[in-house]
Formats: structure tokens, C-alpha cells, sequence
């Protein structure tokens, strides 16, 4: 195809282009800026003439949408909040903070009144990480003991949260 031809060509189906690919871009002179990329990416060298239009709106369309991949791309890199991740620990509030002081008093209170067997059952189980065998192992009682001390140690701290929460 002479360069004329491109030339007429470009001529002749510009302004249908450009309408084809408005709505993709959501905007005429982004549309207008890709109809002219694509005319400058055309080589009809060898081709048809139809088969050349056929090829052109093929780059149009392939144009605007990297356009759209790029705008996505771009809108993501400058949203204003960062990921989750990357935030910051949310801080308690000074009543959250006071709230949770006022309940571990109170657990500490429910685990002083405890009996000496049962608070180290409960200590070694829920905060050494001890299996009931483990427990058991090292107070000298059956496994089946070392849990009844956990069981009942955990209710009556649950008890004295309710009692103090109701």
C-alpha cells in the first residue's frame, strides 16, 4: 500500500475509529490518542485494503485496552491507604485500655483464690502450653485429674467474669 493510500485510508476511517474506540476509553481524546498510536504502529505493507481496516481496528482495540490495564495499574499504585498489612497496630482507646486492666484483676484475683494444684494445672495448660499428660507428669496426678483441675479452674475464672461483667 503507497503512502497515499495509508494516508486516504487514515483519512477515511478516522473519525469511525475514534468512535469505536471512545466507549472502551470512556473518553474522546483518549480514544483520539490511541487512534493515532494504532496509525502509527500500522503497517500495511502487503495488505488488502479491508484486511488493512480489519488489522487497524484490531490495533485500536488492542490499544485501548492496554490503556485500561495501565490505568488500572496506576490507580492501584496511587490509592491514599495502604494495604492492610502495611498499616499500622490499631491502638486501643484510653476505656478500652481501662476495661481490659479492670479484667485482668480480675482474673488475677480468681487465679489468687484458686487451689495451688489447680492454678498450676491451668498456668502449665494455658500458659506454658502443657499437654494434660505433661501436667500430669510433673503434679504427680492422672491425667484425668490434671484435667478436672484445668476444667475447673477455667469455670470458675469464667464465673467470676460473668459475675463481674453482669
Amino acid at each position: 500500500m503507497a503512502r497515499k493510500d495509508w494516508s486516504g485510508l487514515y483519512a477515511a476511517h478516522r473519525s469511525a475509529l475514534v468512535a469505536y474506540a471512545t466507549p472502551i476509553l470512556g473518553s474522546r481524546e483518549a480514544a483520539e490518542d490511541v487512534v493515532h498510536d494504532a496509525f502509527i504502529k500500522f503497517s500495511p505493507i502487503g495488505a488488502d485494503g479491508e484486511r488493512g481496516v480489519g488489522y487497524l481496528y484490531r490495533i485500536v482495540r488492542n490499544l485501548a485496552l492496554d490503556v485500561l490495564k495501565r490505568r488500572r495499574v496506576e490507580a492501584r499504585a496511587h490509592t491514599a491507604e495502604p494495604p492492610d498489612w502495611a498499616q499500622p497496630a490499631r491502638q486501643a482507646s484510653p476505656e478500652q485500655h481501662a476495661l481490659h486492666r479492670e479484667e485482668l484483676r480480675l482474673v488475677a484475683r480468681a487465679l489468687d483464690a484458686l487451689p495451688a494444684e489447680q492454678r498450676a494445672a491451668l498456668e502449665m495448660y494455658r500458659l506454658g502450653g502443657a499437654t494434660l499428660e505433661e501436667i500430669a507428669a510433673r503434679l504427680g496426678l492422672s491425667v484425668a485429674t490434671a484435667h478436672r483441675h484445668v476444667r475447673a479452674a477455667m469455670a470458675r475464672l469464667a464465673e467470676e467474669l460473668d459475675r463481674a461483667g453482669g
